[in-house]
């Protein structure tokens, strides 16, 4: 290895500490107290590793540096110790040129120049490799020359020195220039040059030797010191590798137990979980549950609107929208807008497994997942709510029947206790015959049989219903209504069979037990006090159908005043008397329903804003009973009587072309007609006029009508001879 390579090697190698390559002291040791500290614990060993890793990265670095700057030492003193054969090389040849040229007169300048300077510059370096010191190098600089410590160096200089003394002090006469003048000097120099030159170069060059080898030693304890470090930091990365490892597998086995209980937790909650992002869209997670409230499948990255916009309205969807967006804003207060969320209670329907619409209530509330500050997503949990909800609809339904029947108490209690008395038993009577008759049909009755059943017993339930609404007796009147709709619908059917009727008992028995609460709660506590029993119900008679004129027109803003003269009424039987009464009922409603006209049209008219019912019971020219129902309203017009026939497909018009005026006024009595639109509680049944006509029949009367346009419409019910 020459000197040269030894410098380059020596300066490759010489990194300061703090330098980038070599990593620096302060760095290195940071991460250690943060691995040993107690919220890392589950990291303790592989941070521990990390930290002797470093550690030994470490020591390598500065054994690195010190055994570099040993080389770098080593370096300098083997060229010096190069230079030293030169130099006694230099010495001899100055010499045996002076001893050629003081033969012949003077020394040269620079002859006596190169002697100075050469035996200068060895004998500093060869005291400078015995004890050490600063020596000139070969640019002039200072050097700084370590005691040369390799096996034989002592030794070596010892002799070097030993044969180096003679020979400098035989070449100090030589530094003045009279004694390079004088042959002998001259020439005793250089002879000891020629006997001792060799031997002094031998030493020279086994003190670079010797130099070398110790140079070549320290670089096999720094090859030995980085191989070991290496391999400590191999053994050391995989110990960390491992553990990491390790570690990681831990974490790994963790994070799917914790997926697994999850997917467990998420296949077994009833509740809906998901969570939304910012984007609205689902995340990852989402419970089994979820598919079935919403009644379709769904999939992480579903967008949240689409998901809910066939279930809700455009509106509901857009403030949903606002909702959700709100919540992601983080200065709003959760608390504060908990209270405007539009899915607390979500209507849906979906079909059942047999096909049929189920309706579904959905409740969603959102919590905000934050990290910071930050919204990061919104968890939303869905319930079906729907038992809670019908539960609260059924209380509701029950505290309204109750407040129904509170009601249907107090009105009892308000009525004349004798009127109410008859209509109990009359309605009582009534039902009683409904359920006669719903007991005798079964599947195989005859369908003409059926309908006259229905008729029939539309005409029973009609009249209870005329008779509750003249009482007041609003829950009664509304539950017949209810009663009389069901019937309507077996009426219209094209062929209805008995068992459609199985479902009549129901409402026929909700008004048996209504009319029992009566008699229980009311009429025991309400006994009617003993009077003239005719004369008394004439002006009972009166009063009702006064109160039943002053309902209908609250109810339809056809105002209309009622005048009665029914003290002939004591002088008939009873049979006849309620018979009569429950015509003049029926009559009456038609004319405060259908006769009168409202308000408007009666100015316009120029008649007076309210129409004038009256109601009298007179005796004819041949002395016999004549109910007369008259008012002043618009009159029975034919040709809305044909638009109403042929819209329900009672008649052609080929056949209506063939009847008179009076024949199709004459269809308004048949069952089921009616001009009125649309059924309510007083009107639209087509069952009013159907009742008197059975009535006059039964009674074995005639019923005449009278009707002029925009005059009124007069009723007769006259007792043959």
């Amino acid at each position: 290895m020459t000197s040269t390579a030894h410098a380059a090697h020596a300066a490759d190698l010489a990194m300061p500490p703090g330098s980038p390559a070599s990593g620096g002291l302060g760095p290195a040791t940071r991460p250690l107290s943060l691995g040993l500290g107690p919220g890392l614990g589950k990291y303790r060993e592989i941070l521990i590793a990390v930290a002797f890793f470093l550690l030994f990265d470490l020591a390598v670095l500065v054994l690195n540096f010190y055994v570099s700057f040993q080389i770098a030492e080593d370096a300098v003193a083997i060229n010096l110790a190069g230079r030293q054969r030169m130099l006694s090389q230099r010495m001899s040849k100055a010499l045996y040129a002076s001893e050629l040229a003081v033969a012949q007169g003077p020394v040269p300048a620079a002859l006596v120049e190169e002697l100075q300077l050469a035996s200068r510059l060895f004998d500093s370096t060869l005291q400078g490799f015995r004890t050490g010191g600063q020596v000139s190098g070969g640019d002039g600089r200072a050097l700084r020359l370590p005691a040369a410590t390799g096996p034989r160096s002592a030794d070596i200089l010892a002799r070097a020195i030993a044969l180096w003394e003679p020979w400098r002090r035989l070449m100090a006469p030589l530094a003045e220039a009279s004694a390079l003048a004088q042959p002998v000097i001259v020439r005793s120099a250089a002879d000891y040059a020629r006997a001792n030159n060799l031997a002094l170069l031998g030493l020279m060059n086994e003190l670079t030797t010797d130099l070398e080898t110790a140079a070549a030693q320290r670089a096999s304890v720094l090859r030995l010191v980085q191989t070991g470090g290496i391999v400590l930091a191999l053994l050391n990365f995989l110990f960390i590798l491992f553990k990491f490892v390790r570690r990681l597998r831990q974490s790994d086995a963790a994070v799917e137990q914790a997926s697994a209980e999850t997917r467990k937790i998420l296949s077994v909650v009833r509740e809906g979980l998901f969570l939304l992002t910012p984007g609205m869209t689902l995340g990852t997670q989402i419970s089994h549950s979820v598919a079935g409230m919403f009644g379709r499948k769904v999939r992480p990255g579903d967008h949240f609107v689409e998901l809910l916009a066939p279930l809700v309205s455009a509106k509901t969807l857009e403030d949903a929208r606002s909702y959700v967006e709100l919540l992601f804003t983080p200065h709003v207060k959760e608390d504060l807008v908990q209270s405007i969320n539009p899915l607390t209670e979500v209507e849906l329907l979906q079909p059942d497994a047999l096909g049929s619409k189920r309706r579904r209530f959905l409740a969603m509330q959102f919590s905000r997942v934050l990290e910071g500050r930050e919204v990061r997503h919104l968890l939303v949990t869905v319930q079906d709510v729907t038992q809670r909800v019908e539960l609260e609809h059924r209380l509701e339904g029950e505290q309204r029947r109750a407040q129904r029947e509170f009601d249907l108490l107090m009105q009892a209690y308000e009525a004349d206790p004798a009127a109410l008395q008859a209509f109990v038993q009359r309605a009582e009577a009534s039902l009683l015959e409904v359920n006669d008759l719903l007991r005798q049909v079964d599947a195989g009755t005859d369908p003409a049989l059926l309908r006259r059943t229905v008729e029939r017993i539309h005409r029973l339930v009609h009249a209870v219903k005329g008779e509750a609404s003249m009482l007041a007796l609003d829950l009664l009147a509304g539950t017949a209504h209810a009663f009389e709709t069901q019937l309507q619908g077996l009426r219209d059917a094209p062929a209805a069979g008995g068992d459609a009727l199985l479902a009549l008992p129901l409402p026929l028995e909700d008004l048996l037990l209504r009319l029992q609460t009566l008699k229980r709660s009311v009429l025991r506590t309400r006994a009617p006090a003993p009077q003239d029993g005719a004369p008394a119900e004439a002006e009972r008679l009166a009063r009702q159908l006064g109160h039943l004129v002053g309902r209908i027109a609250a109810d339809t803003t056809r105002p209309a005043t009622l005048s009665t003269r029914l003290a002939a009424l004591a002088e008939l039987p009873e049979r006849t008397r309620e018979a009569l009464a429950q015509i003049a009922v029926q009559l009456v409603r038609n004319a405060a329903v259908h006769g009168v006209e409202d308000a408007a049209t009666r100015a316009a008219c120029g008649k007076p804003a309210q129409a004038h019912i009256a109601v009298e019971l007179v005796r004819d020219e041949a002395d016999q009973p004549c109910l007369l129902v008259r008012d002043d309203g618009a009159g029975i017009d034919p040709a809305r009587v044909r638009q109403r026939l042929l819209a329900l497909g009672w008649a052609t018009e080929a056949q209506l072309a063939e009847m008179s005026p009076q024949q199709i006024v004459a269809q308004v009595f048949k069952p089921g007609f009616s001009t009125a639109e649309q059924a309510d509680v007083h009107a639209g049944r087509g069952v009013g006029l159907d009742i008197v006509v059975n009535e006059v029949r039964r009674l074995g009367a005639r019923l005449l009508v009278s009707s002029r346009p925009r005059q009124g419409t007069t009723f007769r019910v006259r007792f043959t001879a």
